[in-house]
């Protein structure tokens, strides 16, 4: 008979885990441990979900009973959410690429769970999670569609950008590079406008600032290539009140003014143009000034 060797005694090594698998099963053997008992060992994750839908199922046999706004409803309420709490937080975990806290997702989608609670019936004979799932998801898509936007776009623009995103993956697979424009437009059957305009939507989530340096091309930011103040804007205001005032003068009075100041003729033009003597003109003239700085509420 040949000698054992050590190798033949011992026990064969453990079986490897999976790549995909990111809890590995850590659970000690209760058949080697003699201080090990099933009362004793850790609850794995597959028997804390088990345990959370079993008592999810009591807590709603007993809420059904309950009148809404008393104490014992609000109890029984605030533990439903308090145990499913774990399904929120793998709902939230599908949005860790949209570089939003996840606090603020997990909040989110605790809105969606109490209005899941809020109408769940348990005589339908579907289970809560697959129930309350739905929405979860769609609580945290609508905060992300109305909420983070810092530019809100169309709801159909939204749609369409999705559906632009995902082409634009499955062609640079397929190409090995960047798709053109008229590459993704003829994937999905719409035009090269609607295409731009929908990339343009899928930067809305953040704003650039005015201050930033331009990507690529090393110009200066927006706010430094922007254009000077016109001086003639501070003009506007007071063209806009001088024709005010000037409707309230008489006609002549008006003409005037408008030979004098807008034609540049002279006190001798003007009575020649009007027929009339240049001290005539001259009081007019001075009579418009008096009626128009009393008129000025500004200088008043």
């Amino acid at each position: 008979m040949p000698a054992r060797t050590a190798s033949d005694t011992e026990p064969p090594p453990p079986a490897s885990v999976p790549d995909d698998d990111p809890t590995p099963d850590t659970t000690p053997d209760i058949d080697t441990d003699p201080d090990i008992t099933p009362d004793t060992a850790p609850r794995t994750r597959e028997s804390r979900g088990a345990d959370a839908r079993a008592l999810t199922q009591v807590l709603f046999k007993e809420f059904a009973g309950l009148e809404p706004g008393t104490p014992e409803h609000a109890r029984v309420r605030a533990a439903l959410i308090e145990a499913n709490l774990p399904l929120v937080r793998y709902a939230a975990a599908r949005f860790r690429s949209r570089n939003e806290p996840m606090e603020d997702v997990i909040q989110v989608g605790t809105i969606g769970l109490i209005n899941a609670i809020d109408r769940f019936d348990p005589d339908r004979g579907v289970q809560f999670p697959t129930f309350a799932m739905p929405t979860v998801v769609g609580e945290i898509k609508r905060y992300f569609r109305d909420n983070v936007r810092t530019v809100h776009v169309p709801r159909r623009l939204h749609e369409l950008w999705v559906q632009v995103n995902g082409a634009t993956e499955d062609l640079t697979v397929l190409h090995g590079r960047s798709p053109t424009t008229a590459e993704i437009a003829e994937r999905l059957k719409i035009g090269e406008d609607e295409v731009l305009a929908c990339i343009e939507a899928g930067r809305s989530y953040h704003a650039t600032s005015l201050e930033a340096a331009q990507e690529g091309d090393g110009l200066p930011g927006l706010l430094d290539r922007l254009g000077y103040e016109d001086p003639a804007l501070a003009g506007v205001e007071h063209r806009d009140l001088v024709r005010h005032l000037l409707v309230q003068l008489p006609e002549r009075e008006q003409r005037i003014l408008l030979l004098r100041y807008y034609s540049n003729l002279t006190q001798s033009q003007i009575s020649a143009e009007l027929g009339v003597s240049q001290m005539h003109v001259s009081r007019l003239l001075s009579r418009s000034f008096a009626r128009l700085r009393s008129a000025n509420r500004i200088d008043a």
